[in-house]
């Protein structure tokens, strides 16, 4: 995988080796350092600014190869658009955009400076970081020599870029890059989990990578079959038993609160290959579903960045590691299991697993840990990338309250979520000849009746269900994220936590 750049910042300084990237603002000017970069430069950036009709437009870029003699090899301009104009998300985009122009091995000098009343602050700094190195995420672990567009992904020899960001509130940003660069951290714990290939990344293998967050602080406990089975998980075990590789449990809980204080509580659908089982899937595009773990590998990260950024909060991180496959012992259509709650499941489609493995996690999780509230996230349905695509995830909810704050902090970390509907009506559509529900209510509302099915199992408290399904792997292109998987949740979450509830 790509190794990311080391980040410093420094007070203002003219750019001296490398390559130059400075931010201009629409109408701003180049400032006082940058105009002196362009004297040493002959005036060289003005005229190709001019040339180019470059006004400093958000996201506009402008490469200019360097004057010989100047030490620097090129110098970049990057458009951030109109002042006040700029949220955080676009902080870190414009850092995304930079990223074009940073490569192994090289030195990359980034001035941010104000101009006039324009005020670049610590936070749009890290912001800008933080962007960057989302951006240059790449999984290439298992590439051993050069692709079709001419990348030499064998050459792993090349040491990580070096970039220096130069501003005036320079020391703030330093402080502020280290919690926000926990989160990075954690949205690319999430993406290498859903991009590694199911046959390296099984249940235990999953597991493992959880017991790697005790070097955290993280206490982690993991249930195998044989304490599930006690626990009477019949909903959870039944989706593996036709796989040869062993369903695991996994609990991370952090204890950054106050003693005695209820946790938060994240769960996290965890199959880490889905064949949809003896309903097996269509042979064509199956090769995702080792993606069907993307709820599991958002609470990883999550729990990966809460506690390497210390978060103040108590939180528990339960996923369901299962993989779905089709043998002699698989469960069939028309089984009958009953869940850890006592409430029994026809299984209509051995395809519509996710929600038998979270039934049991939420019921587990609300028994045991008595949470102030509890959020699943889960690639569980199609049906809600057909309605939404993949620019939101679908929110279902039992507390308004929690479903506000989920949104606005959605809204921040650019991860938006769109709130979808639940009520008695779509019960009637799971309701089963014999026994307590079928798990699932066919393709009418397909994502509605799922989390219809899943509120059987959370009793009063308050919780939350995000489908991710269109947003978690397959993911959109965007100015941080060229990854298949995009790590959706590590932030909208950590944000959630650090607005509302630390």
């Amino acid at each position: 995988m790509t190794e990311l750049p080391s980040i410093a910042f420094t007070k203002i300084a003219i750019p001296s080796r490398g390559v130059a990237i400075l931010t201009i603002a629409t109408k701003g000017g180049l400032g006082t350092s940058g105009q002196a970069l362009d004297d040493a430069c002959g005036g060289m950036i003005r005229r190709a600014m001019k040339v180019a009709d470059f006004d400093g437009k958000a996201k506009a870029t402008l490469d200019i190869i360097a004057p010989e003699g100047l030490g620097l090899d090129r110098v970049c301009l990057i458009g951030i658009g109109e002042a006040g104009d700029r949220s955080e998300a676009d902080w870190r985009n414009y850092g995304g955009v930079a990223s074009a122009f940073v490569k192994p091995g090289k030195n990359v000098s980034v001035l941010l400076e104000n101009v006039g009343d324009d005020s670049i602050s610590g936070a749009d700094a890290a912001g800008f970081a933080d962007g960057m190195c989302l951006k240059l995420y790449k999984f290439d672990r298992y590439k051993t020599r050069s692709s079709a567009d001419g990348e030499d992904n064998g050459d792993k020899s090349k040491k990580p870029a070096k970039v220096t960001i130069s501003l005036s509130e320079h020391l703030d940003a330093r402080r502020l890059h280290k919690s926000q660069n926990a989160v990075t951290e954690g949205v690319i714990v999430a993406r290498d989990l859903v991009n590694e290939p199911a046959n390296v990344l099984g249940p235990v293998e999953f597991a493992e990578r959880a017991r790697a967050l005790k070097k955290l602080g993280v206490h982690v406990e993991i249930l195998t079959e044989k304490e599930m089975t006690k626990l009477k998980m019949g909903a959870l075990l039944g989706v593996g038993q036709g796989s040869s590789r062993p369903t695991r449990l996994a609990v991370m809980t952090w204890n950054g609160g106050k003693p005695r204080e209820k946790p938060l509580a994240f769960i996290g659908k965890g199959v880490v290959f889905d064949t949809g089982g003896i309903s097996i899937k269509p042979a064509s595009g199956m090769e995702d579903m080792k993606g069907d773990m993307g709820g599991a590998a958002a609470v990883t990260g999550l729990m990966h960045a809460l506690a390497t950024r210390k978060a103040k909060v108590n939180v528990i991180g339960a996923i369901g590691l299962v993989e779905n496959m089709p043998d002699g012992n698989a469960q069939r259509p028309g089984d009958i299991v009953t869940s850890m709650s006592g409430q029994t499941i026809e299984i209509v489609n051995t395809d519509a697993e996710g929600r038998l493995v979270l039934a049991d996690l939420l019921w587990y999780v609300q028994d045991r840990f008595k949470p102030k509230f509890m959020i699943n996230l889960a690639t569980l349905t199609g049906a809600i990338m057909v309605a939404l695509g993949g620019h939101h995830a679908g929110l279902f909810s039992n507390d308004d309250d929690l479903a506000a704050n989920l949104a606005a902090a959605g809204l921040k970390a650019d991860e938006p979520v769109w709130r979808m509907p639940l009520g008695k009506d779509y019960d009637k559509m799971i309701d089963s000849r014999f026994a307590d529900m079928k798990n699932t209510g066919g393709r009418m509302a397909g994502a509605i009746t799922a989390a219809q099915f899943l509120q059987r199992y959370v009793n009063d408290v308050p919780w939350a269900h995000l489908d991710v399904a269109g947003t978690a792997m397959g993911s959109k292109k965007t100015d941080i994220n060229s990854s298949w998987a995009s790590g959706f949740g590590v932030r909208l979450l950590n944000q959630l936590v650090a607005e509302f509830y630390e």
